[in-house]
């Protein structure tokens, strides 16, 4: 199949996906679409969103729709890395034996992930950077596609232990899930109090979403779309001597090359889905502040004054 024709195909295809997740998830159309943009192009996506906002049941969906392998950790204080990793116990013939985790999947869903401490927390970077795990000295690599998806709930913070920034970086997105309107409200109250069960047909299989990540990375990128990109990053970098004073005032830390990387990632996937064989500024826009918006570190001025990172962020474009 040509990328034309391969364009096309996952332009259908993203359609009947959306449509086969809407028979559960009821509006929330920008976050599944940026959950979709983030696996399409290999990355991570953090959902932040108070309880009852069904993000379990989004990822869970999304997993059978795909046609994926799905596990689920719920993160608690008292959570330890072999909790996560797996570990080697001594079978019947005294012989050390490998017992996988649960991060042995093509999706993971880290349940509040900012529940438990550190050192388990950082369990899961070896993972989402290189695709594997290392455990007693072997390494032992996931199977692929893989993608971990993240929850958070940014009311409670008591007990909690915020994601340090080298961890937030690795997320490509950071997506804030809403309330829905009253006549979603209505549509779920109908759905979810009532005997209808819900049959989620796989669209994709696993070696078809490595294709599309594989074609997304083929798109060419104009190298006027590529200068943009960067030139946005690097204007968030208080630290420059190119910096406004805008951002001077507001920032203490701009985003890093990992942010460049991803917009890039990013407009190619959100082109493709729209038939475009090629992506442009505007693909670039339209995905910037699930993409930079945890990237960035505001200072206290910009904590007094009400002024928000995507405040600042439609000031940069």
């Amino acid at each position: 199949m040509s990328d034309v024709a391969a364009i096309q195909n996952l332009v259908e295809k993203h359609l009947a996906l959306k449509k086969e997740i809407a028979k559960a998830i009821v509006g929330q159309d920008t976050v599944i679409d940026q959950i979709l943009l983030s696996i399409y192009t290999g990355g991570h996506s953090l959902l932040i969103g108070v309880p009852g906002l069904a993000k379990t049941l989004m990822v869970n969906t999304i997993a059978h729709a795909l046609g994926l392998d799905f596990k689920r950790i719920q993160f608690t204080p008292d959570l330890m890395p072999s909790d996560i990793l797996g570990s080697e116990v001594l079978d019947q013939n005294r012989n050390f034996k490998f017992i996988k985790g649960p991060i042995f999947s093509n999706i993971v869903l880290a349940d509040e992930i900012n529940r438990t401490p550190p050192k388990t927390q950082a369990a899961l970077l070896e993972a989402m950077q290189e695709q594997s795990v290392t455990i007693a000295g072997h390494q032992h690599k996931l199977e692929l596609p893989y993608f971990v998806l993240a929850t958070q709930n940014p009311i409670e913070q008591e007990g909690t232990y915020p994601l340090p920034e080298a961890q937030l970086d690795r997320f490509m997105f950071a997506i804030e899930l809403q309330y829905p309107t009253i006549e979603e409200e209505i549509q779920i109250v109908k759905n979810t109090t009532s005997t209808n069960k819900v049959n989620i047909k796989p669209q994709f299989t696993a070696n078809e979403i490595l294709a599309v990540q594989e074609l997304v990375r083929r798109i060419p990128v104009p190298d006027n779309v590529v200068e943009y990109a960067v030139k946005l990053v690097n204007n968030t970098r208080p630290n420059l001597a190119t910096a406004s004073d805008f951002i001077k005032q507001y920032l203490d830390w701009g985003a890093g090359p990992r942010a460049s990387q991803n917009l890039i990632l990013g407009a190619k996937a959100n082109a493709a889905i729209h038939g475009k064989y090629s992506p442009d500024i505007e693909d670039v826009q339209a995905v910037v502040k699930g993409i930079l918006k945890h990237r960035i570190i505001k200072n206290y001025k910009a904590e007094a004054e009400g002024i928000s990172e995507e405040d600042i962020i439609d000031r940069l474009l």
